[in-house]
């Protein structure tokens, strides 16, 4: 089991409202709570969503959203992200193209690919990958829980302000 991370929801109340349960639906709760910049540590930007390119020895290629991001030393980043809700499950066939499409079409960008997983209960699990010899892996997993903005107590904020970075 993961510790979560409260974090006050400021998705728009007629965004929530209204929100569908489509892998694009799902993704604006992640970009209104800037989910991947609290995630990465860099600020990132919506690109665009649904992206579906070709590149060479990879066929079509889709995915569900790609932010461009800066870090504090100036490195810009581009970062592929996947959705999943319910029961279906991220594809590492899926972020090994997320690996693969950058570097055909942002030549020279740092790839962080993202994979977000919508759980019960308001909850966004976020995973970031990295590529080894023996293929892709997953390098960091955290759980979000999306809470109303008196959701986040001072005994969380002393937690989360004791944890080590990683």
């Amino acid at each position: 089991m993961f510790a979560e991370t409260n974090v006050p929801d400021a998705t728009p109340r007629l965004i929530a409202r209204y929100s569908l349960t489509d892998e694009q639906a799902l993704l604006a709760r992640p970009r209104y709570n800037r989910l991947i910049d609290i995630f990465l540590g860099i600020t990132c930007y919506s690109l665009q969503s649904h992206l579906r390119t070709h590149g060479p020895s990879m066929g079509q290629v889709e995915t569900a959203e790609i932010y461009v991001g800066i870090d504090k030393r100036g490195a810009h980043f581009v970062i592929p992200v996947q959705a999943k809700g319910g029961k279906d499950q991220q594809s590492f066939v899926q972020i090994e193209q997320d690996f693969a499409m950058p570097a055909h079409k942002f030549p020279g960008v740092i790839c962080r690919p993202v994979a977000a997983q919508f759980m019960d209960d308001n909850v966004i699990a976020l995973f970031d990958f990295e590529e080894r010899e023996t293929g892709v892996v997953i390098s960091a997993e955290r759980h979000y829980r999306l809470v109303p903005a008196d959701g986040v107590t001072d005994a969380d904020r002393q937690t989360y302000a004791s944890r080590r970075e990683s």
